[in-house]
């Protein structure tokens, strides 16, 4: 099967995400980590879907994202999976974010983390939390697809 040329290399994914929350914006950050971490990331141990983002003295941090130290990491260091991590944006953007986040129902959600000319980006939105009558409507649609599809397959046999 063809690769979108416009897809990236995926790391993590919050799935979680998309059910609870509505997206304004999506913004891409770069991401402070440390070299274990990296190493992790390569190995796929990571999960997101606890994640949050939050503004503290006008930079952006990410709080729940879990990398997972891998068995062969080196002894002098003492590896913390669930260390508070900067997230890399320009100052612009920033401003801009912390006035729409001051807004009433307003968050910054982590949506994946992904490579990028060799480096970890983490894609997070700008979000809106669902009532519980839209997460009942999200279920019902990703139903009905299902369906349809089990149709659609069944016909073609």
């Amino acid at each position: 099967m063809a690769k979108k040329p416009d897809s990236v290399p995926r790391i993590a994914d919050n799935k979680k995400a998309a059910y609870n929350y509505f997206f304004e914006e999506r913004f891409e950050a770069g991401l402070v980590l440390e070299g274990w971490e990296v190493k992790s990331l390569r190995a796929g141990k990571v999960q997101l879907t606890d994640g949050y983002v939050v503004i503290r003295n006008g930079e952006l941090f990410v709080i729940g994202l879990q990398i997972n130290p891998l068995g062969t990491a080196s002894t002098h260091i003492s590896p913390d999976k669930v260390r508070t991590k900067k997230l890399l944006m320009h100052k612009e953007e920033i401003k801009r974010l912390i006035g729409k986040v001051e807004q009433k129902g307003y968050t910054l959600v982590p949506l994946n983390l992904h490579w990028k000319a060799g480096k970890i980006k983490c894609e997070i939105a700008l979000a809106k939390g669902k009532a519980e009558h839209d997460k009942r409507d999200t279920i019902k649609d990703r139903e009905g697809k299902r369906e349809v599809e089990r149709a659609m397959k069944g016909r073609n046999r």
